[in-house]
């Protein structure tokens, strides 16, 4: 059965999901998983001292980021992101299983959430993570037999935590991902010089060549 880091893969590349298969993922490395610990630290980090944040591996300086937990905390749940009902879950859905870092109880019922240790998109989510979020979000629907509206994304370098709705556009973009884990057998095409490839750790391996800015130019 696919795994949501599956599906988070092939909707950014399906090449890159091949890569991850045939060389092991072993998963984040341990700068990011310290970034990512911070989403376990929410309320510890609002009263911490400025020597204290600039040790920490945040995006912002301290006065901004502690502004922007602050902003965070007006959040109705607030109070469950620091305070999880359970953290680290597994869960198995009918088409996809895998970890959501946590369960929050909130007003809307139980809502699954992912910790990425990456910079979020000016709005909205990646569309990786958004179909990570809706992965999680439909296994926790079928695993509890529970409506289950949305799920978050949550940035905590950055102190932001966004959501991610189970909208039609949402869902036919997690069964194109689901669909092309279900298809790979053997290296799918390179994309061609796409800002993706520039970013993905498997470029050199993968031999796709990208336009420098200059050249994009015509210079």
């Amino acid at each position: 059965m696919p795994t949501f880091t599956e599906v988070s893969q092939a909707a950014y590349c399906p090449r890159q999901l091949y890569y991850a298969r045939r060389d092991g993922d072993d998963g984040p490395d341990p700068q990011n998983r310290r970034r990512q610990r911070l989403a376990f630290e929410y309320d510890e980090l609002r009263d911490a001292s400025d020597a204290q944040l600039r040790d920490l591996p945040i995006a912002h300086s301290p006065g901004a980021y502690r502004a922007a937990l602050d902003r965070l905390a007006e959040r109705d749940d607030w109070a469950a992101l620091c305070r999880p009902t359970a953290t680290d879950v597994f869960l198995t859905g009918k088409d996809c299983r895998g970890r959501v870092h946590k369960l929050l109880d909130t007003a809307d019922g139980t809502v699954p959430t992912f910790v990425s240790p990456g910079t979020p998109p000016e709005r909205g989510v990646w569309e990786p993570q958004q179909v990570r979020a809706v992965a999680a979000a439909k296994a926790l629907s079928w695993e509890r037999e529970m409506a289950t509206p949305h799920a978050l994304v949550e940035y905590p370098t950055h102190g932001v935590v966004r959501t991610v709705r189970l909208t039609t556009r949402a869902k036919a973009a997690y069964r194109r991902a689901l669909r092309a884990v279900r298809s790979l057998d053997g290296p799918p095409p390179r994309l061609r010089d796409s800002a993706r490839c520039r970013a993905c750790s498997y470029r050199d391996r993968c031999g796709v060549r990208t336009r420098s800015m200059r050249s994009l130019l015509g210079r």
